[in-house]
């Protein structure tokens, strides 16, 4: 299969704690790809150094074959890898279609002359953000919500529109952190088959770290298990759970 990111020996310390050892690892396009391990294993670290959050202090990252380590945020974006947060960070004070019409990159009614110059050319851009906002609205089942401020949203709503907001934008690689914490039941459901869309319709790469193992279990192929901030195995669900390594150091034996 296809690399789409290529980690090498990627390294990161905060003082005298190294959150991430010298880890190389590869998603493959196309994959919904898990990453599991307990807290403090540098999964988050891992996250933020791909989207540029975090500067490694050694390693190399690739996407589709060009380093991207050390580019700031707003330039590994362009590129089309996305990212979402174990704690939504929604606009709690702009409703649901307006935290949806603020990511697409390139708005000219964000420079001020714009406006006033070329009106057309903005309303324009504006309608076709808002036609495509309310396509991905209808695709997260959110649509009913569009005019309500996102802080009232359910924790599990939260989430689909983390999710919705990703899609603003084109993604190539979502990075997903723990999507299934805090959601319930019946929106974890919806939240799964949205997930599996993205890939199956779109062509989505997506990159999830994930405690729900039955989550994993339903989503993720292939598997990639961290330890102490390195890459310790990776596999099919089922491989990674008869792993001697994985069940000692993060399953605590409860699948053997």
């Amino acid at each position: 299969m296809t690399p789409i990111l290529q980690v090498d020996r990627l390294t990161k310390s905060f003082g005298g704690v190294l959150a991430v050892n010298n880890c190389s690892l590869t998603i493959s396009e196309g994959t919904i790809t898990g990453l599991i391990g307990p807290n403090g294993a540098g999964k988050t670290t891992l996250f933020n150094l791909i989207t540029g959050a975090e500067k490694p202090n050694a390693g190399r990252i690739r996407f589709r074959g060009r380093r991207i380590d050390g580019l700031a945020p707003h330039r590994i974006f362009h590129h089309g890898i996305i990212r979402t947060f174990q704690v939504p960070r929604e606009l709690k004070t702009m409703t649901v279609l307006e935290n949806l019409m603020l990511v697409p990159a390139g708005q000219r009614g964000e420079q001020i002359w714009n406006p006033l110059l070329f009106p057309g050319s903005v309303a324009r851009q504006e309608q076709r953000n808002y036609d495509k906002a309310m396509d991905v609205l209808d695709f997260v089942e959110l649509s009913h919500h569009r005019d309500e401020f996102a802080s009232s949203l359910s924790g599990g709503q939260k989430k689909l529109l983390e999710l919705a907001r990703t899609l603003m934008c084109d993604p190539k690689l979502i990075l997903l952190d723990e999507p299934g914490a805090g959601v319930n039941r019946v929106l974890m459901q919806k939240l799964v088959t949205k997930i599996e869309l993205l890939r199956e319709q779109l062509g989505v790469t997506i990159f999830i770290i994930e405690h729900d193992m039955d989550l994993v279990s339903r989503l993720c192929d292939p598997v990639i298990v961290m330890s102490e901030g390195a890459y310790l195995a990776e596999g099919t669900i089922d491989e990674v759970k008869r792993d001697e390594r994985v069940l000692d150091a993060y399953l605590g034996g409860q699948y053997r």
